[in-house]
């Protein structure tokens, strides 16, 4: 995949790269391949708190993209009400 060089506006310099195809879409029923552990930018949990144990299951309601890598980043709601941005590689579908 070719990486595409940003000069315009204020990310002038970084390298971004083209985003992949989203494997998973808006509805669709996952589970998590791993442990889910708040980075920090969950409000109202200590950092390391368990978001999601390996297993739970869960639906995707967004899907976005990192902007740097072109990954594709969902947002999934799970049955505690958490919803959790969640990389491809930590979900598989149900």
């Amino acid at each position: 995949m070719a990486e595409a060089e940003n000069t315009s506006g204020g990310l002038a310099g970084f390298n971004l790269k083209e985003p992949r195809m989203a494997r998973f879409q808006w509805g669709q029923p996952v589970m998590t391949l791993v442990d889910l552990l708040n980075d920090g930018s969950y409000p109202d949990l200590a950092e390391t708190a368990l978001l999601a144990a390996a297993g739970t299951r869960g639906e995707v309601v967004n899907v976005g993209v990192i902007e740097e890598s072109g990954q594709p980043v969902y947002l999934v709601e799970f049955a505690d009400g958490k919803v959790v941005g969640v990389l491809e590689e930590e979900l598989a579908p149900v």
